[in-house]
Formats: C-alpha cells, structure tokens, sequence
C-alpha cells in the first residue's frame, strides 16, 4: 500500500461519515429507525441484499470456495432455499407485521401473547445478534491487519469506532442509502478481483487446468446425520428454508428494513428483488474465491500460499489455537488485494470491505438500539417518554450496543475456520425457535403465551445441545429447532388450557399463494438447482 491506497480510504470513510451527518436531524424514533417509512422496494432490495452479502461473504465466503479444505462451491447450495423462503415471507409472515405498523417486530408477539414473550424473544435475538455482529468486527479487523500491517487490536477499535458514530448520527436512512452505495462498491471489486485474478494466473483456459475439479462438485444427497457429513441438498433446503425465513422475517435487523417500505406492495417486491439476485452475485463471488484459491494454489514460486501461511502463523497461531504449517483461510482475498493488485485499486478495494462491513454494522447496532428502547425501556415505564427523550435513549443505546459488540469482538476468531461459517453456527442456534413463535401468532388460535414461551426456551436449549456436542450438520438446527417449538408449544398450550386472544390482524391474513411473483420465485428455485447440477460440465 501507498498513500494513494490511505488517502482513498480516509475519503470513503470521512463520506461514509457525512453520509450520517446528512441524515442526522430525525423528527422521531420512527424516523429514526424505519426512516420515515420512506423507501422503495429498489432501495429496501438493494440494502437487503448488500447487509446479507456483505464483508463475511466478500472474504470468508470466497476463501470457502478456493482455498479451505472440504469447501468449493457447494456453498451454492446455501442459496437454495432463498426463493421458496421469499414466498413465505411475501405472503405469511410480513404482511401481518407490515400491518401492525409497529417499530420492534416483537411487539407483535406481546399483541398476541404476553409481554414476556416479547421480552424473551427481543434478549434471545439481542444476544445473538451482538455476537454475530462482534464476528462481523472481528473480520474487518482481520482483514485489514492483515493488509495494513497494525496490530489487531487497533483494526478492531478503528473499524467499531467508524461504525458507531456512522450508526449514531444517521439512522435508518443512513444505513439503507449507504448499503446501496455499499453493494455498488462490492460488485466492482469482485468483478476487479476476478480480472486479475485470471490475469496472474494466465487466462482462463489455464484456470480451468489447473483447477481442482473436486471443487466443482456443488450437489450432495448426504443427509446431514453426523459432522462428516454437510451440504447436503435435502438439509439445505428444508434447513435453509427455516433459516431465511427466520433471518430476513423475523430478525429485527432485517425485518426493520420491511418495515420500512412506502407500502406493503414495495416490501414484497424489495424481497422478490432480493430472491432473485442474491443468487447471480453469490455464483460472482464465489467464482472469484475459486480463481484466486487455485492461483494460491497451484502457482510455480507459490509465493501467495506462502504469504496466507506466514501471516496466518505469526498473526493467529496463538490466537486461534492453529498447528504449525496450518493457515487462515479467510487471508486469501486480503493478501491478494495487498500483493496483486496495483497501488489505487488496493485502496479501492480496502474500500468495498470497508464499505460492506460498515454498512451491516451500523445496521445491525441500530436494530439493537430498537430492540431494546422498544422491547426493554420502554413498556417498563409507568410514564410515556416524550419523543425528544424516546430519541436520545435510541441514540446512547446504539453507542452501548456498538461498545459490547466491539467487546464481543475480541473472543469471536475461534469458532469455526471461517468466519462465515461461525456466523450461520451462531444464528443456526436461535432461528428455528424465533420463527416458530412467530408462526405460531399468525397462524393458530390455540397456542397461548405459556406454551410459546415453553416451546421457545425448549427449542434453543436442545439446539444448544446440539452445538455443544456436533449434533448434526448446523443447518438443520433451524429445523429441529422449529419443530420442537411448535409441538412443545402447542402440547403445553392444550394442557394448560388458558387461550391467548388473537389480535385482529389474524382475521385478515390473505394466504394467496397464487400470486405472479410466486411463480417467478419457483421457476427460479428450479432454474438454481438445474445450474448446479450442471455447473461443472462447464468447465
């Protein structure tokens, strides 16, 4: 890096700033967390997309496919269950919540159930958001000592910082219009990666030869049953299934953005846009990752599998617990960007990184912000706050939130050897659960706030159990975890037998399946696995 590289980092990040000072003045905590409701399904589509492929994608999800052992691109069958997913949620799950008009998504289980749901469903989704947002500093950090040669800690307050203040002048409208400019960024620097990635190499036709065809290999019919087996088409799809709905319905920091809409019709078509081109962007990606891993290697002086090896050793041997010999594979991109690409497009690239973490960061620290004003604070009081007093607690709160996450930060490289896979662990343990519960209000009449309560506990310990003893591969926890809430819950519900009103807006729930964009999101999800299946007669 030189000082072309430093001064287009500093430019991007004092705009990333202004973009907040921009957007600073917000009448409200609903203009303040839900922007007014101002946004349109391009926008909401856009920063949907760019929050869930974002800097873990960009590094973890790449090095996946080209350099970590037993990965390639089966990370495509994640992917699967996306459209089927979308369909649930346009028709099922958002339009009730959309409906509601309501800033936390889990106020709407109080309407239905208690508050003691709500409560306990608002602190589950706060934990382990924190903790996935601290593994999203935690990457940003990795990335940049890595390029930047500073020690880890100063990259892990360097990037918090950035985030916090970013996330406590802008508020939703800052996050949503920077995730735009963010996915932007993105795409060019993979499309850049790619470039000269096949560049080093020496075209394609030498890519293709020296490639580990293995890798290539994207359909399994395994079923997931111990941890040796993974990826497997029948678990990625029914787990993948409860994940996404869980992910983008019912966790506040996506779910904030549905809300967010002008109107219901430019929230479904925002998650319409998103079933359809998260795919085309994760087939760019993790191409990208695939090229650059087989140039690491399988080029003569091998001096980039070198690089990743030395680093991985005197940066995260002892931090991480790694064997003598053994590597990071989430240094491949960074270390290429840094040694392969010329000085400008370095900096430029730092920039996307940069721009993707920033982004989901500052997202995710507002979502706790409203979770807990909206969840904890506020029902609490005996008095109303007024809305200059109901503002300033959100924005305090989003700077708290940022403090624990960079905190969190610090304990979140040893999960798993990628970060990206780390994540999904975490998540994968709460969102069958959370779903549940919220199928459950939309749904039925019979299950009352004791037995929701019941089943939601008892679903997150038995997946609790399974991630402390490696109980089948990870995605299937979103279904395990779903299923055992539903029974549990609707079990205790006939046995106790004290019946939770349903709230209005359960008489009114429209389950027409037969809509325009349903078939679109089908042909797709057909589309994808005919792709798959024929992805490596392509090569």
């Amino acid at each position: 890096m030189n000082y072309l590289d430093y001064i287009i980092i500093v430019v991007y990040s004092i705009g990333l700033l202004g973009l907040g000072f921009f957007f600073k003045n917000q009448k409200d905590t609903k203009d303040y967390f839900l922007g007014g409701r101002s946004f349109g399904w391009f926008s909401m589509g856009m920063s949907t997309m760019a929050s869930q492929l974002s800097a873990i994608s960009f590094i973890s999800a790449a090095a996946f496919a080209g350099l970590k052992v037993n990965g390639g691109m089966k990370w495509i069958t994640f992917e699967f269950a996306v459209p089927l997913a979308m369909i649930f949620l346009i028709v099922v799950l958002i339009p009730p919540l959309y409906k509601a008009g309501i800033v936390s998504i889990y106020s709407f289980l109080e309407k239905r159930f208690s508050g003691t749901t709500r409560v306990l469903i608002s602190l589950v989704f706060q934990f382990s958001r924190a903790f996935a947002t601290g593994i999203m500093i935690y990457t940003v950090a990795l990335v940049l000592s890595a390029v930047m040669n500073i020690p880890f800690w100063q990259t892990i307050l360097l990037s918090g910082l950035i985030t916090i203040i970013y996330s406590y002048q802008g508020g939703m409208k800052a996050v949503v219009w920077g995730d735009v400019i963010q996915m932007i960024i993105l795409v060019a620097g993979i499309v850049l990666c790619i470039f000269f990635g096949l560049s080093e190499i020496g075209g394609w036709d030498n890519f293709v030869a020296n490639l580990d065809r293995s890798r290539l290999d994207i359909i399994d019919h395994n079923l997931g049953a111990n941890k040796s087996e993974s990826y497997g088409l029948l678990p990625m799809i029914i787990g993948g299934f409860f994940l996404y709905i869980s992910y983008y319905g019912c966790d506040q920091s996506q779910a904030q953005r549905s809300l967010s809409g002008k109107s219901l019709q430019q929230t479904q078509r925002a998650l319409l846009f998103n079933g359809l081109f998260r795919f085309p962007v994760t087939i760019c990606y993790l191409l990208m990752g695939l090229i650059i891993g087989t140039f690491a290697l399988t080029q003569g002086d091998g001096a980039l599998m070198s690089d990743i090896v030395n680093i991985s050793q005197s940066h995260f041997a002892e931090l991480e617990g790694l064997q003598p010999g053994e590597y990071k594979a989430d240094l491949l991109i960074p270390i290429f960007i840094a040694n392969y690409l010329p000085n400008g497009l370095i900096g430029l690239l730092l920039v996307a990184i940069l721009a993707a973490a920033m982004s989901s960061l500052s997202s995710a620290i507002n979502s706790l912000s409203a979770a807990t004003v909206e969840d904890i604070i506020v029902r609490r009081r005996k008095t109303p706050l007024n809305p200059d007093e109901h503002l300033k607690y959100s924005k305090y709160l989003t700077i708290a939130w940022g403090v624990i996450c960079i905190i969190l930060a610090f304990s979140a490289g040893g999960i798993d050897k990628t970060v990206v896979e780390a994540i999904n662990k975490v998540g994968s343990v709460v969102y069958g659960p959370i779903v549940a519960t919220f199928i459950l209000a939309i749904l039925t009449k019979k299950t009352n706030a004791i037995g929701a309560n019941a089943g939601l506990l008892t679903g997150v310990i038995v997946n609790i159990i399974f991630l402390q003893n490696d109980i089948l591969f990870w995605i299937w926890w979103n279904f395990t975890g779903a299923i055992i809430t539903i029974v549990v819950a609707y079990v205790v519900s006939l046995m106790t037998q004290k019946q939770s009103q349903p709230i209005p807006l359960l008489q009114k729930v429209d389950l027409n399946f037969f809509r325009n964009e349903n078939y679109v999101l089908v042909a797709f999800f057909g589309f994808m696995l005919w792709f798959s299946m024929s992805l490596a007669g392509w090569f």
